[in-house]
């Protein structure tokens, strides 16, 4: 089973030159595999499903080639012992799994990886219930973790400390993240999402799911999911520079450049009190250099975790 850490997890404050004060929750030092949300999200789905005492225990889910969410599932299985299955977007994939970091690191946990073309993948819903007849007993995660149990777990990254803020800001991918810390955080709070997908549906998802209308959305895709700038990457090596604190391309680097912007825009009242969460991904750093190496691009500064 998943357990509550033993150590409270960091509060860190970003220096600003302004009358507002920014601070990053270190959800990424949870744990070293499982990390951030990705934690969170799976604390109730997998403790739920130990309890059931399946004989042959197995958690099947969905992700892309650099996924942080395949990579978690796949370490968590590792440590709990129990069997795992990627289903992984492109099956050009197939035959050069091993040159990907994630993949293989997955593949290194005793993941078994079944790749299915594009097409397929879009219909997630045809997926899961071919592999409910095939895989009875498995517990079935969706894409990015997110699910009502996992809403009530992101949960758990609020508490006394987090009160004090008046802004609570995420990265926002499936939406599940967004919508725990919207049900869960306090009347007097606003929370912010920085979208890095183009998706206009997630504002009515993550309503669904959080049942509050305490938030808004702000579009950090940067021209889409997956994409990085060179703008990004600079920004994400500065900010290690100044704060010795890694972020990644896909969603905290993405999210705490366009933050920042907003600060430097005045979005903010005066006296505001923010607090952005690290959602972790770092293991998505090593992949990213991969990219940006072939293309003859900077590289993100070697701070994987």
């Amino acid at each position: 089973m998943l357990h509550l850490p033993k150590t409270q997890i960091p509060i860190q404050e970003i220096p600003l030159q302004k009358n507002i004060k920014l601070f990053i929750k270190r959800e990424d030092l949870i744990h070293p595999e499982i990390s951030g949300n990705k934690y969170w999200k799976l604390f109730f789905n997998i403790n739920k499903y130990v309890e059931k005492k399946v004989e042959n225990p197995m958690m099947i889910t969905f992700g892309g080639a650099f996924s942080n969410h395949i990579s978690a599932v796949s370490a968590l299985g590792k440590e709990l012992g129990i069997k795992t299955l990627g289903i992984i977007r492109g099956d050009e994939l197939s035959t050069k799994f091993l040159e990907n970091p994630t993949l293989k690191f997955a593949f290194e946990n005793e993941m078994e990886l079944r790749f299915v073309t594009r097409e397929d993948y879009r219909n997630k819903e045809k997926l899961a219930e071919d592999l409910t007849k095939e895989f009875p007993e498995a517990l079935i995660i969706p894409e990015g973790g997110t699910n009502e149990l996992a809403v009530k777990g992101i949960g758990q990254m609020l508490n006394d400390e987090t009160k004090t803020f008046d802004y609570l800001c995420s990265a926002v991918g499936t939406g599940g993240t967004l919508a725990g810390i919207s049900r869960f955080c306090e009347e007097n709070q606003r929370v912010i999402g920085f979208k890095v997908v183009n998706d206009d549906s997630l504002e009515n998802k993550i309503l669904e799911l959080s049942q509050r209308k305490n938030f808004e959305l702000m579009d950090a895709h940067e021209g889409g999911y997956g994409k990085i700038t060179d703008e990004t990457v600079d920004f994400i090596n500065q900010f290690f520079k100044n704060h010795q604190i890694p972020l990644e391309p896909i969603y905290t680097g993405k999210m705490m450049r366009k933050l920042l912007q907003l600060i430097d825009e005045n979005y903010f009242p005066s006296g505001s009190k923010i607090l952005a969460f690290h959602t972790g991904g770092l293991q998505g750093i090593a992949g990213a250099n991969e990219m940006l190496r072939k293309q003859n691009r900077k590289l993100l500064l070697n701070n994987e975790k």
